[in-house]
């Protein structure tokens, strides 16, 4: 009996040893230890409604482009299927328009609609812009500063243009679009192998040094009102002028391009100015006013209540440090995107391991198994999403890491080697 007994007690301690929860407890704490951070991890089974594994779920992370889970989930709930690009009013012989906040307009790396275009160039009226409906800052809070010439941290606009950017391409002689820029920019030869740009932090005075065949950037414009009415008169090939209306009640909507378009960009590559400008597009579904915070306000009160945590929500696409969410709230946010739309839908949206957006380089296999969101800072790098096991088991999951010191490869390399132990043992 004693035997038995004692052979009982070794085999249940041999299966503890061995079951995946004690495998991912395993994992994160070393993890922890090996990159002295902070970690935390949820594993959800939302068929069963159980909570598969918890590490510091209800802590609070900096979440960087996990943001965009949510900016994701309140445009999935208040855009419908295509994006309100401008609004306008017939007055006489004047033709009054307002941005939505649209970002595709001209914008090379979402879809593009002839739409906006059309009615600005074809009509035989007088354009008139007005801006009065946009009441945010061009730059989020909590951005850093010293990024404003970097290409993934644009400024936010009422009506963009060639999304903010100016393209600069350098072989043997310097082009630029929109031809605008062309007088902005100097470039002087540099030593072999030296590419470097600089554009000045209030005017969109650029300097660049080139050595080699070729070198390209992309820049964020220095918006003004009176630049984008001339970029739009130099793009429509007819007079544009600025006036200080506020937006009219019996306005008319144009629309571009389907919403999925631009979901499919910001959610896979991490588009950081589609994220700010559909926070906008939701502002001004549910307001007069193109202001991140009535968008932001509106979808912690309405669609929101039902997570576990309160999330500190201050932009659309996670630029800002000041961003704070916990994994389980993340993981039930997954949960409620999956009851929204049609599971084939919602995977065509998100980065797939092995496949595409952020995650290509990753999660290889025969069949894809990981479909999500990453979200990198320096010193910070998160991953949430849905893990369809070898079983074919659909799991939610998030891992947030914060505060590491190591690279952002080495901490990506873990990740993945517990994610796949999941995959194969769940």
């Amino acid at each position: 009996m004693r035997l038995s007994f004692r052979l009982v007690v070794f085999l249940c301690a041999a299966l503890s040893a061995c079951s995946p929860k004690a495998y991912l407890r395993k994992e994160v704490l070393q993890s922890e230890k090996d990159f002295n951070n902070h970690i935390g991890f949820v594993l959800y089974d939302p068929v069963k409604h159980k909570t598969l594994f918890d590490h510091q779920g209800d802590r609070y992370f900096t979440p960087a482009s996990n943001t965009k889970i949510f900016t994701f989930y309140t445009s999935l709930r208040l855009l419908g299927d295509s994006v309100p690009a401008l609004r306008f009013v017939q007055q006489n012989d004047s033709l009054i328009f307002w941005g939505t906040g649209d970002p595709s307009f001209l914008y090379h790396h979402s879809a593009n609609s002839p739409r906006v275009f059309n009615l600005l160039s074809q009509t035989r009226s007088r354009l008139f812009l007005s801006t009065s409906n946009f009441q945010t800052e061009h730059l989020g809070p909590g951005w850093a500063w010293d990024d404003y010439q970097d290409y993934y941290q644009v400024e936010r606009t009422s009506l963009p243009i060639y999304g903010n950017l100016m393209r600069i391409r350098h072989t043997d002689s310097v082009h630029v679009e929109p031809r605008r820029f062309k007088n902005e920019i100097t470039h002087s030869p540099a030593a072999s192998g030296d590419n470097s740009l600089k554009r000045e932090l209030h005017s969109n005075r650029t300097m660049i040094t080139h050595s080699g065949p070729t070198a390209q950037w992309e820049v964020p414009i220095r918006y003004s009102d009176d630049l984008l009415v001339q970029l739009l008169s130099d793009t429509l090939k007819r007079p544009v002028q600025l006036i200080n209306r506020p937006l009219s009640s019996q306005s008319t909507t144009v629309y571009s391009v389907p919403t999925d378009s631009l979901y499919k960009v910001m959610m896979q590559e991490s588009d950081n100015f589609i994220a700010e400008q559909l926070l906008l597009l939701c502002a001004n579904k549910v307001s007069d006013t193109l202001r991140t915070e009535i968008a932001i306000d509106y979808a912690k009160k309405n669609l929101l209540t039902d997570l576990p945590d309160a999330p500190k929500w201050v932009d659309g696409s996670g630029l800002s440090r000041y961003n704070l969410f916990t994994p389980r709230s993340i993981v039930k946010l997954w949960e409620k995107i999956y009851g929204e739309a049609p599971r084939d839908r919602l995977f065509s949206l998100l980065a797939t391991g092995g496949q595409n957006g952020t995650v290509k380089n990753y999660f290889k296999s025969e069949k894809p198994f990981i479909y999500g969101k990453t979200g990198s800072l320096s010193n910070n790098h998160c991953l949430s999403g849905y893990l369809v096991t070898r079983q074919g088991r659909l799991l939610i999951f998030s891992w947030m890491n914060n505060n590491f010191t190591t690279s952002t490869t080495v901490v990506r390399k873990r990740m993945e080697t517990v994610l796949r132990k999941i995959y194969e043992r769940y």
